[in-house]
């Protein structure tokens, strides 16, 4: 094998094994040379939980040389997201050799794929004004007045263009919010075909099953973000340009935080009612007796078997027979706050599983920092088991009984409840009441 391509190859299966929540990679199997990447914007920046897309090309002789890095979340060219992130795709780094550096910051063969998604997300600050190369001696006052409106249009179109434009491109989603394209049975369940179709005239879209599980989970993110947005600026109001941006180099446009709130509920819409598809779907996948259909059916039998074996007080059932809607009883660990509690769980299972995970949603209200006010839970299973339906179960209860979770922003998915368990003493104690009153609230409701 070609030393480059085997670099990039074990760069590529590294970062997709790593539990990192805010990068992703993807390459089509025959071309590991053009590499897509996904960042998703920190948390407490004018970015956050926005879906940043970048095109990597790495030469032959890589990893001596660096790859060209192009950004392609720039709404068609016009969208420059950062002093250092163009409109036209042009990322000016260092190590890229894209941008004059210190000594000991140009490119080296130690650096890699990684390296350069950590450095492209350092940009990606609470205040990227300070970004520009001039920014050391800018002047005040109206300096900092231009810090804020900087800040301002990017949380604007860091919702608009990277998160709601791009899920509506996904579903199909029309300016009237309806959904144009939706996605039928006939084009999915079919998985047992005997002809496969070119891969150079499908579409290569590797996050967009991330990303609409992503939306789901950071939905009420984006409308606080809606919210804050109302408070700061008016509707109609124009952006501000920057000192640094060009004609053809910067960022136009009107802030319209109502426009965008409309939208995103939209998006919501459609992404529920996706979710509810797939149970019709699945039962016309059952009858036609596909691989999905069996491999989820052989699945469940022996999720049962093994809850049975293990006497675990936990049920599962599936419902209207469907094997893409598995109904999940949760009991409450004994001796834990959940203690008592009884909670449904439902997970539906999509026609193209594993490709689209499965989405689940609490229909038993509980007040827990990784879950959102709509039931949706924020879990992890394994890497290299997504396939598995029983890894799935097993995250979600992980992640519910965990007492001692380590601090991580990219969990944000309840937005009271993280605030809590991770605020003060006191915090944590309305925390654990708020809990523990909706586990008794799960039996009251039987």
């Amino acid at each position: 094998m070609d030393q480059s391509v085997f670099r990039i190859t074990k760069e590529l299966s590294e970062l997709q094994k790593n539990s990192d929540l805010s990068l992703a990679v993807a390459c089509r199997d025959i071309d590991v040379r053009n590499v897509k990447a996904l960042i998703i914007g920190p948390h407490e920046t004018p970015y956050e939980f926005g879906f940043f897309e970048f095109a990597f090309k790495f030469g032959k002789e890589y990893p001596r040389k660096s790859p060209q890095v192009t950004a392609t979340t720039t709404n068609g060219g016009r969208c420059r997201f950062n002093p250092n992130i163009y409109a036209n795709g042009r990322v000016c780094l260092s190590i890229l050799g894209t941008w004059r550096g210190e000594r000991g910051e140009e490119w080296s063969a130690a650096q890699g794929l990684e390296s350069i998604l950590l450095s492209i997300q350092s940009l990606m600050s609470s205040n990227p004004y300070e970004n520009e190369p001039g920014f050391e001696d800018a002047n005040e006052p109206s300096d900092k007045k231009n810090q804020k409106e900087y800040v301002q249009k990017i949380r604007h179109e860091t919702l608009r263009v990277s998160v709601i434009q791009r899920l509506e491109e996904y579903l199909g989603i029309g300016v009237d919010g309806q959904v144009t394209t939706p996605i039928t049975a006939k084009d999915n369940y079919d998985l047992d075909m005997d002809v496969l179709e070119d891969e150079s005239t499908v579409p290569f879209e590797p996050f967009k099953d991330l990303c609409k599980r992503r939306f789901l989970w950071y939905y009420d993110s984006y409308l606080a973000t809606v919210q804050k947005g109302k408070e700061e600026v008016k509707d109609g109001q124009p952006f501000v340009r920057m000192p640094f941006e060009g004609s053809s180099n910067t960022m136009e446009g009107k802030f319209n935080y109502t426009e965008l709130e409309r939208r995103l509920r939209n998006i919501k819409k459609a992404l529920d009612a996706e979710t509810e598809s797939w149970a019709t779907q699945g039962l016309e996948a059952k009858a036609n007796d596909t691989t999905v259909s069996v491999n989820l059916t052989r699945q469940y039998e022996q999720v049962v078997e093994s809850f049975k074996r293990s006497d675990t007080p936990h049920n599962l059932e599936l419902l209207d027979n469907n094997p893409f809607v598995w109904l999940l009883t949760y009991f409450g660990k004994p001796m834990t706050n959940l203690d008592g509690g009884l909670f449904r769980v439902k997970f539906s299972f999509s026609p193209r599983f594993p490709e689209e995970q499965p989405r689940i949603k609490f229909e038993t209200r509980m007040f827990h920092h990784r879950i959102s006010l709509d039931g949706t839970p924020c879990y992890f299973p394994a890497t290299n088991r997504r396939e598995d339906a029983k890894t799935h179960i097993e995250a979600v209860i992980e992640a519910l009984e965990e007492e001692q979770p380590p601090y991580d922003p990219r969990t944000l998915v309840h937005l009271e409840a993280f605030k809590l368990f991770w605020g003060s003493p006191d915090d944590r104690r309305m925390y654990n009441r708020r809990l523990r009153r909706s586990v008794q609230q799960s039996m009251e409701d039987l």
